[in-house]
């Protein structure tokens, strides 16, 4: 059977939680491999809204093993609220897996990351302020602090201690803050330890030899891949590797286990934050995009930056990731419109560029050249085949794909659980 990356193919928030909801019934694992809680899946089942931050979206789904592996950082607060509103809700969460090797968001990672946002000033970089990078530096700096630690005290400590002899300095010294206790971070932190140990485990271990039983994994990238922190719009992006590539270092899991990748991608295209956005609208076609598709951030609640389909990022993303099928979602945003104009190429200083540019500055100052598409007025939500879709709405879908280098083999509708068409089997 199957491992599965399921990774999101343009700025975050294209709706990876339900391409994720669609497989669900035929999933045995579903893994969360990257990020933190600086984003969010928000899922429909029935009449009934989920936004999850920190959880993998598969902890909605009966049956299936909740992974939080060792290339996602905790914020265990957050962990265990989120664990809480669930079970509130009637939602079995006992059977989440958190690995060992994560690492941990702690109080001084949430001040730092806050405060130097603020010290930038106008040179902000967007983060959400809930200490994803500043944990992900203390890992690649060989400061950080694991999950597996927190069961040890004396370890616990001395970690804590280390980390905060330069972070007072920086704290006190630098943006004029109070200093930080160890007392107080060792408090928080063994607060958890009883709740938390049971949930611990091995998780490469584990999903290796799902694999090896004949167990579908499906492995569900956080942010996305123009925020990938090698492969994204540089510094305007995450702390981790949001591509496919980051499913293998961020689980254990070996990348010739991969059988498919698929990638997500919105009808037209949205961000959240700085950084170079060039078919962003700043008109009364972006409003409508933003109104209709109710487009603000499931974890911070900013409205997201709108615009048209952008299909260089499509096959870039294709490129860098090995993408076998693509997810289309809010195809039902668009209805409405009379014409759709994708945007197909790039003028850079008068040269026409058919490919993302390599240089960041040349991809700032991007002008997208567009072609139109007709629209249409019908409405599309209750279509389940292709067939049933209005000839122009197949016809922009078709131009996409050809556009987008790989196939598109489902189509999201609308918000609703079964809004989707099925073009090809995801796991076939």
């Amino acid at each position: 059977m199957p491992a599965i990356v399921l990774i999101g193919a343009q700025w975050g928030d294209e709706g990876k939680g339900k391409a994720t909801d669609l497989l669900g019934d035929r999933v045995d694992y579903v893994v969360k491999f990257n990020g933190g809680n600086n984003a969010g899946h928000t899922v429909v089942v029935g009449d009934k809204k989920y936004a999850l931050h920190l959880l993998p979206s598969g902890i909605l789904s009966p049956g299936v093993t909740p992974v939080i592996s060792n290339g996602v950082v905790v914020d265990i607060e957050v962990l265990f609220h989120e664990l809480e509103a669930l079970s509130a809700r009637g939602v079995d969460v006992s059977k989440l897996l958190v690995s060992a090797n994560a690492h941990v968001i702690t109080s001084y990672h949430r001040t730092l990351d806050k405060v130097t946002e603020r010290f930038l000033g106008k040179k902000q970089i967007g983060t959400t302020g809930r200490g994803i990078g500043p944990s992900y530096a203390d890992k690649i700096n060989r400061v950080g602090i694991r999950i597996q630690d927190l069961f040890d005290e004396g370890i616990l400590r001395q970690k804590v201690e280390g980390a905060l002899d330069l972070k007072n300095h920086i704290l006190v010294k630098v943006y004029n803050r109070r200093a930080i206790h160890v007392d107080e971070v060792m408090a928080d932190l063994l607060s958890y330890v009883e709740r938390l140990r049971p949930m611990v485990a091995d998780t490469s271990l584990v999903l290796n030899r799902a694999l090896d039983e004949g167990k579908t994994v499906l492995f569900e990238g956080g942010q996305a891949t123009m925020l990938d922190v090698d492969h994204g719009t540089y510094p305007f992006v995450t702390s981790s590797n949001a591509t496919s590539g980051g499913a293998a270092t961020g689980s254990g899991v070996a990348p010739n286990r991969i059988d498919r990748v698929i990638a997500v991608v919105k009808a037209y295209t949205t961000r959240v934050g700085a950084g170079p956005f060039p078919t962003e609208l700043f008109d009364e076609s972006g409003e409508f995009l933003r109104s209709k598709g109710f487009e603000f951030g499931t974890t911070t609640g900013r409205p997201r930056r709108c615009g048209w389909y952008d299909a260089p990022i499509a096959r870039y993303s294709a490129r860098i990731n090995g993408v076998t099928d693509f997810v289309l979602t809010k195809l039902d945003v668009l209805t409405g419109l009379k014409t759709i104009p994708v945007c197909v190429a790039y003028d850079v200083d008068g040269v026409r560029v058919d490919e993302v540019p390599v240089s960041q500055s040349d991809f700032h100052h991007a002008v997208p050249i567009y072609e139109e598409f007709p629209g249409w007025e019908e409405d599309i939500t209750g279509a389940r085949e292709f067939s049933d879709l209005p000839q122009n709405a197949q016809d922009y879908v078709l131009a996409l794909e050809k556009m987008s280098n790989s196939r598109i083999s489902a189509i999201g509708v609308g918000p609703a659980r079964d809004a989707i068409v099925v073009r090809h089997d995801l796991l076939e």
